[in-house]
C-alpha cells in the first residue's frame, strides 16, 4: 500500500476506501463485532497468545473480537483504509504513508519507551562492521511496506545515492521478521533487515536460531509499530473502547499476562510526531527515486 512509486495502487486503494468504508463500518457496527487486524510485525505464530489477546480485548471492550491476519502489510492496510477493520497493529511506514487517512489508537511501550530499532544482521562468523560491508550480498527484507524490514535500509542506501537493487546482488522478501532471521541463519540470505523488537524476543524464545546470526548495525530509535484506525473512525465509541482497553492492559491481570507474552510494558497514547523520523526516511527515498 505504501511502497514508494506505487501511485496506481494508492489511487485504487483510495477509491476502494471511498466506496467501501460506509457500508463496511455500518455492517461491523450492526454485528457488534470488533475486527482487529494483525500484520507480520506481530508474533502471530503463538496461538495461545492470540487466544489470550482476543479474550482480553473482548472482556475489556465488552464486544466480540475477531483477529484478522494477512501475509502482507499491504493487505491489512487496504482493509483498514476501506473500513473492513476497526483497527490494526500495523507498521510506522504505512502509518506515515497513509497519514492523515489513518489515526493512532495506541502505541506499544517496549523497554520503557514507545520506540524500537531496525537491525542489520548477517551470518554469525562474517567479519563485517556496517552496511557498506554487505555490498553484493543476497539480502533478506521482511516486506516492501515495512519500516525496519525495508525502509530503513533503503533510506541508508539512498543517502549513498544507491538503491537496494543496485547495492545487493539479490534481494528477497520473506514476509515476516522471523523469516528474515531464519533466512540468514540458514544461509539462504547472507544478510537481512529486521525488526529489533522481534529479534530481541527471538533471542529469548529461539536462542539457537539467533546464535547463528550477528547484529551488524542498529538504526536510531524510531516510533514503535502502532495500533491505528481509519481517521474517520478515530472518535467512534468502538475506537475509544479499544484505546481504553490497550492503555489499561497493564492494570489488568489478564492484560498483564498478554503483555508478558509479548515482552511489552504496555500501550500509551502518543502524538503522530513520534513517527516524524520515519516520515523523514520516506522523504529521503522519494527524493532519491525522483
Amino acid at each position: 500500500m505504501c511502497r514508494l512509486g506505487h501511485s496506481r495502487r494508492e489511487a485504487v486503494s483510495g477509491i476502494m476506501a471511498l466506496l467501501a468504508v460506509a457500508g463496511s463500518r455500518s455492517a461491523a457496527a450492526a454485528s457488534g463485532e470488533l475486527k482487529f487486524g494483525l500484520t507480520p510485525v506481530f508474533l502471530t505464530s503463538d496461538f495461545e497468545l492470540l487466544d489470550r489477546l482476543r479474550s482480553y480485548l473482548e472482556h475489556a471492550t465488552g464486544s466480540p473480537v475477531r483477529l484478522i491476519t494477512r501475509r502482507t502489510y499491504q493487505e491489512i492496510t487496504a482493509l483498514l483504509l476501506s473500513g473492513q477493520l476497526d483497527a490494526a497493529w500495523i507498521c510506522g511506514f504505512p502509518f506515515v504513508a497513509n497519514h492523515p487517512r489513518l489515526a493512532l489508537v495506541g502505541v506499544p511501550v517496549w523497554r520503557g519507551k514507545p520506540l524500537y530499532r531496525s537491525y542489520l544482521i548477517a551470518e554469525r562468523d562474517r567479519r563485517v562492521s556496517g552496511l557498506d560491508d554487505l555490498k553484493g550480498d543476497t539480502h533478506a527484507f521482511s516486506d516492501p511496506d515495512s519500516n525496519s524490514g525495508w525502509l530503513v535500509t533503503a533510506a541508508a542506501l539512498a543517502r549513498r545515492n544507491l538503491t537496494p537493487e543496485r547495492f545487493f546482488s539479490q534481494t528477497i522478501f520473506t514476509y515476516g521478521h522471523r523469516n528474515v532471521v531464519r533466512a540468514v541463519a540458514s544461509g539462504l540470505a547472507m544478510s537481512g533487515s529486521v525488526d529489533g523488537y522481534v529479534y530481541e524476543v527471538m533471542r529469548e524464545t529461539e536462542p539457537g536460531l539467533i546464535a547463528k546470526t550477528s547484529i551488524v548495525e542498529q538504526s536510531e530509535l524510531l516510533g514503535f509499530p502502532p495500533v491505528a484506525c481509519s481517521a474517520a473512525a478515530a472518535d467512534d465509541a468502538r475506537t475509544k473502547q479499544l484505546r481504553s482497553a490497550l492503555v489499561g492492559m497493564a492494570e489488568d491481570k489478564n492484560g498483564r499476562a498478554v503483555l508478558r507474552m509479548l515482552r511489552l510494558d504496555g500501550f500509551s497514547i502518543e502524538d503522530p510526531s513520534l513517527f516524524d523520523a520515519i516520515a523523514a526516511e520516506v522523504a529521503i527515498v522519494k527524493g532519491a527515486a525522483g
